[in-house]
C-alpha cells in the first residue's frame, strides 16, 4: 500500500509522519541523488533535518534563492517519482 505525502513547509516532524511512504521517498531520493546531488541534499537538509531556507543555503554555501528554487524543483520531482510509484 502506497501513501500519499506532502512535501510542504508546514511539516515538523516528517519522519515521524505515518502518512509519508519511506520506501517510495527513499525510492525517489536515490533518483534525485543520481540526477542531482544538490537537489537531493536540499530535500534531506529541509524535510529530515527541518532546516530553514537560510540555514539550507548556510550549510550548502549557496544562496537562498538556490535552495528556494532547489526545493521547488525537488518536491515537484519527488512527487512525480512517488505518484508514478503508486501508480505501477
Amino acid at each position: 500500500l502506497r501513501i500519499r505525502v506532502t512535501l510542504d513547509e508546514s511539516i515538523e516532524a516528517p519522519v515521524r509522519d505515518s502518512s509519508v511512504d519511506m520506501l517510495a521517498l527513499d525510492e525517489a531520493l536515490t533518483g534525485l541523488s543520481a540526477l542531482d546531488p544538490q537537489l537531493c541534499r536540499i530535500v534531506e537538509l529541509r524535510f529530515f533535518g527541518g532546516l530553514t531556507v537560510e540555514e539550507s543555503a548556510e550549510a550548502l554555501e549557496v544562496s537562498p534563492a538556490t535552495v528556494k528554487r532547489g526545493w521547488t524543483v525537488a518536491k515537484a520531482w519527488l512527487k512525480r517519482e512517488m505518484q508514478k510509484a503508486r501508480e505501477s
